[in-house]
This record gives C-alpha cells, sequence and structure tokens, in this order.
C-alpha cells in the first residue's frame, strides 16, 4: 500500500514539473488579437514594387495551404504593377518612335 502511495505521489510530482516545463516553452495559451476584418499580415508597398519585395512576400498558412484572400490579393497587386509598368514601356516607346 505504501509502494503505491508513493509511486502516486512520485507520478503526481512529475507531471507537475512536465506542465511546469510545457508552460514555460509554450507560454499560457494567450492569443494573439484577431485582425479586423478584411486585414492581412501579408504587404507590398503601395508603391515602386520591386522584386525583392515579391521574393520576401510571406502568406498566411491555414489548413489546406495558403489563405485564398491573400494569395489572390496579392496576385491582383502584382498584375496592377506589371499592367502600369507595361503601359509606361509602351508610352516611352512610342515617345522615342515620334521623335
Amino acid at each position: 500500500m505504501t509502494n503505491a502511495l508513493l509511486y502516486l505521489i512520485v507520478m503526481v510530482a512529475v507531471a507537475a514539473v512536465v506542465f511546469l516545463l510545457a508552460a514555460l516553452v509554450f507560454g499560457r495559451g494567450e492569443e494573439l488579437a484577431p485582425l479586423p476584418p478584411g486585414a492581412s499580415p501579408t504587404r507590398l508597398p503601395a508603391d515602386d514594387l520591386t522584386a525583392e519585395d515579391v521574393r520576401e512576400l510571406k502568406f498566411q498558412q491555414v489548413f489546406r495551404g495558403y489563405k485564398m484572400s491573400e494569395v489572390d490579393w496579392a496576385l491582383q497587386r502584382l498584375a496592377t504593377e506589371v499592367e502600369t509598368l507595361r503601359a509606361r514601356v509602351e508610352e516611352l516607346e512610342s515617345s522615342e518612335h515620334r521623335a
């Protein structure tokens, strides 16, 4: 009977130590405040997008991959930048041919 009680006390002590270590390592379960609706941690500069900005682009991961709304937003932003640059190149080329 005393052996069983001793084993029980040791098991409870070990469980308490493991719990405390896990609490120290992983925190106490605090969560970050949720982002406002429509907000995203994905960032691209509003102007002068560079290749480095695209290389550093990160998306929030969800259960089945990346968050689709963030990827769609980034692709739309990149498409707009490409359209702007192509229009500028066309404008410069046409002014070059006129001169």
